[in-house]
């Protein structure tokens, strides 16, 4: 087992800091909530026991994704450098197979972004056409089914609203830590809870919403089949961000004698958890209010909620209010990847911020053009029987993000050490620290429960 004592090597720069603790909760919270929260996780609860999913969902969130997010935060702090370097650094060898753990993390984040920002750019799409043309695309889901098949098809106007997304990111990354990131966090993040309250509001006060409410949230024990547990597991997972570097990168400006890791990560996941669970509040009594089936992933968003609004008394406003709340969730999580790229190549080729914020936004479109083009002309082209989307999309949520978790898990298990993981995790705790309870955790418990996500998305694959 490694020891507890390693030495780092001093780091070359200065590095930036954020300026206080709910700077750092808020962007990190703002990285883990994202459009998943929204249209996966309500869906997942409902199909999968209501209530009884609601509290595995929370147990695994509590069990595995605080420790997770505890130890990939505790890790960026300690290296005080982005994922890539970060690893090098705490490897002590630029050679060490560990180092591969920052590797991962950032070409899976790299591959998200090249769909993610085509989604966010959707959203924007939609809520311009919302708040500019007072309606949706049609006010029955095959109408609008048809509208967004159209729309993505057409790759110039996706191509645009993607190009304005990426501009953004890029003038908050360049303003640096406090200046950009955190303080948009945390204007943006307070922004999205007062809407997503608003409508929750709106969506419990229709006709017909008990209905909802009860599908989405009634106890049924006999519906937690062992794939539900396994859905559980996996939407914890995924949806508090593990496996993407964005926690270890984040977690590098952290003051290493002045931050609460366990008591901050423990914030973040109840945030993130807390979202996922009151968007089902807003989805399902105003789905079943107006006699729509649920649905989940783009179908939810694209076709079945902008339908809705188009029936809803107040549907301009509310529907506007909803794609902008998509927006914001959709925003914050990306910025925080870009920062984690911007990071990356500042510490890894000691160039300025300017000019990695330029390179990584080129980057970010150039990578971004063979999915947009694969909606719509390359729709044809296909890999194993996919597009580029749905091959990328598949490979980064079905192995790439378990395989990064997984060797995380296992560096903490194996390489750094239970002593290691306490000792740093503990420096600068509040009431929440990591006590001789998490050990049979960190060290069996999570390691066999991200290795069955893993095994998860591998299954259908080896086995058909």
């Amino acid at each position: 087992m490694a020891s507890t004592r390693t030495h780092l090597a001093p780091s070359p720069r200065p590095r930036e800091t954020w300026s206080g603790r709910i700077g750092f909760i808020l962007a990190t919270a703002g990285f883990s909530v994202g459009l998943g929260n929204v249209w996966r996780f309500p869906w997942l609860a409902g199909e999968n026991g209501g209530g009884a999913f609601l509290i595995v969902y929370v147990a695994f969130a509590i069990l595995i994704g605080i420790p997770l997010m505890t130890a990939e935060i505790a890790l960026g702090r300690r290296a005080q450098r982005s994922p890539i370097a970060g690893m090098a650094r705490l490897t002590g060898s630029a050679r060490s197979p560990w180092n591969v753990i920052g590797w991962l993390g950032v070409l899976t984040a790299i591959l998200i972004t090249s769909f993610y920002v085509m989604v966010i750019a959707w959203v924007a799409a939609y809520f311009a056409m919302i708040v500019g043309g007072g309606g949706g695309p049609g006010e029955t889901p095959e109408q609008t089914r048809a509208a967004f098949d159209a729309f993505v098809a057409r790759p110039l106007p996706v191509f645009g609203y993607s190009a304005l997304i990426i501009a953004l990111m890029a003038f908050v990354a360049s303003r640096g830590v406090t200046r950009g990131i955190e303080r948009y966090a945390k204007f943006l993040m307070p922004l999205l809870v007062v809407i997503l309250l608003v409508l929750t509001v709106r969506a419990l006060t229709l006709p017909g919403a008990g209905e909802g409410l009860r599908w989405y949230l009634t106890p049924d024990f006999s519906r937690l089949t062992p794939s539900a547990y396994m859905d559980a597991l996996g939407q914890a997972f995924f949806s508090i961000g593990i496996g993407m570097a964005g926690a270890f990168g984040l977690g590098s400006y952290l003051d290493r004698d002045r931050s609460d890791v366990p008591g901050n990560a423990a914030l973040v996941v109840g945030f993130d958890t807390a979202i996922a669970v009151v968007a089902g509040l807003v989805l399902f009594p105003a789905l079943f209010a107006f006699g729509m089936d649920p649905d989940q992933g783009a179908g939810l968003l694209f076709v079945t909620m902008t339908a809705l609004f188009e029936q809803m008394p107040g549907g301009t406003v509310f529907g506007a209010a909803f794609f902008f709340l998509m927006l914001i969730a959709g925003f914050t999580s990306q910025v925080a990847l870009f920062e984690i790229f911007v990071a990356s190549v500042v510490d890894s080729l000691g160039t300025t911020r300017r000019r990695a914020v330029l390179v990584c936004a080129a980057g970010a479109f150039l990578i971004g053009i063979p999915i947009v083009l694969s909606m719509g002309p390359w729709s044809g082209v296909q890999l194993l029987g996919l597009n580029f989307f749905d091959l990328v999309n598949t490979v980064t949520g079905e192995y790439m993000l378990a395989a990064s978790g997984l060797l995380l898990a296992l560096y903490v298990a194996a390489k750094w050490g239970w002593r290691g993981f306490r000792d740093e995790a503990n420096r600068g705790a509040g009431v929440v620290r990591v006590t001789a309870l998490w050990k049979p955790l960190v060290r069996f418990a999570i390691p066999a429960a991200v290795a069955l996500v893993l095994l998860g998305g591998l299954f259908p694959l080896l086995f058909g």
